[in-house]
């Protein structure tokens, strides 16, 4: 099983793109019971990737959290400066679409930077760190931004939010890495065979029901077209501005693909939530669409990253 995991991870991209097409082909209705069967595949991937990771590593990235601030700085400084920039440039007459992608750039990191640092022998602690931080944070500083930005007060569920967190990461990743000093590592082969398998399959079922909401409210037309190609930038100059991020600060690889992974992708979920609930439909588009481009983007930079360092994926 452990060969089979190897085999599924130099492989991711396919998978990806394999999943988002097959969800853009059998659309779903986004029912409560498919909401939940999200939650549990994310616990679980977060559960599984924790039992190769020591509970007394991540106390000491807490202790001393100077990269997690570091990348949250740049998370939440430079992307939202980039995205408003851009949305200014290409939508000067579409104020809605240009909020959207400030929120879309504004969201607390996401949850799979996680699972693709792990996929990707990131540093894990730091990444644990980083989103766990960053979604205590995230109702402050979202708020904020739209309300400098456009002038419109918001509120946030912190109590959906918190939950949530507690659910899909925090209480499985404890779990997990408590079992893996508990055991001295006897949890390992299991997170890096049959359990890393599981992971890796639930992870392509989060892509395919993130897919199949989405491509139910998609309705072709010009305008359309240019958020579909605006947004793949916006996207791809978080990936980019990550790298830059860890250049500058002349960190190893590990940290290097955690820098990457936690400034390139965002709780899309939440963006959804804010822009239906305050602003009018088509504020949600290039949100919605952020989430098609993610993880392909995730596994094009994993390629393009053993490209650079064939070595560090070598080893």
């Amino acid at each position: 099983m452990q060969k089979a995991n190897v085999w599924i991870s130099q492989r991711i991209f396919y998978f990806v793109v394999l999943a988002l097409v097959a969800g853009c082909f059998i659309p779903l209705t986004p029912t409560l019971a498919l909401r939940n069967l999200s939650i549990a595949l994310f616990s679980y991937m977060t559960f599984a990737t924790a039992l190769a990771t020591s509970f007394n590593e991540f106390l000491k990235v807490s202790q001393n959290p100077k990269i997690p601030l570091y990348i949250l700085t740049v998370v939440h400084i430079v992307i939202p400066i980039v995205a408003w920039v851009i949305g200014i440039l290409f939508f000067p007459h579409h104020q809605m679409i240009r909020i959207g992608y400030l929120i879309s750039a504004t969201i607390p990191v996401g949850i799979t930077s996680v699972v693709w640092t792990a996929l990707v022998k990131g540093n894990i602690p730091v990444s644990l760190v980083t989103v766990t931080m960053d979604t205590i944070a995230a109702p402050i500083l979202l708020p904020l931004f739209i309300l400098l930005v456009a002038g419109v007060a918001i509120k946030i569920n912190y109590t959906s939010m918190i939950i949530d967190l507690l659910l899909m990461i925090t209480l499985p990743s404890i779990t997990g890495m408590l079992l893996y000093d508990l055991t001295r590592g006897g949890t390992k082969p299991f997170a890096e065979g049959i359990g890393g398998v599981l992971s890796r399959t639930a992870f392509f079922g989060i892509i395919f029901l993130n897919a199949t909401f989405v491509s139910s409210s998609i309705v072709w037309n010009h305008l359309f077209l240019k958020i579909l190609l605006v947004t793949s930038l916006v996207t791809a100059i978080g990936y980019v501005v990550g790298y830059v991020a860890g250049k500058a600060i002349h960190c190893d690889h590990t940290t290097m693909l955690s820098v990457i992974y936690n400034t390139g992708m965002r709780n899309i979920a939440t963006g959804l939530v804010v822009a239906t609930s305050y602003f009018p439909p088509e504020t949600a588009i290039p949100i919605a669409l952020a989430m098609l481009f993610q993880q392909p983007f995730a596994a094009i930079t994993a390629k393009l990253y053993n490209w650079r360092f064939p070595h560090y994926s070598d080893g």
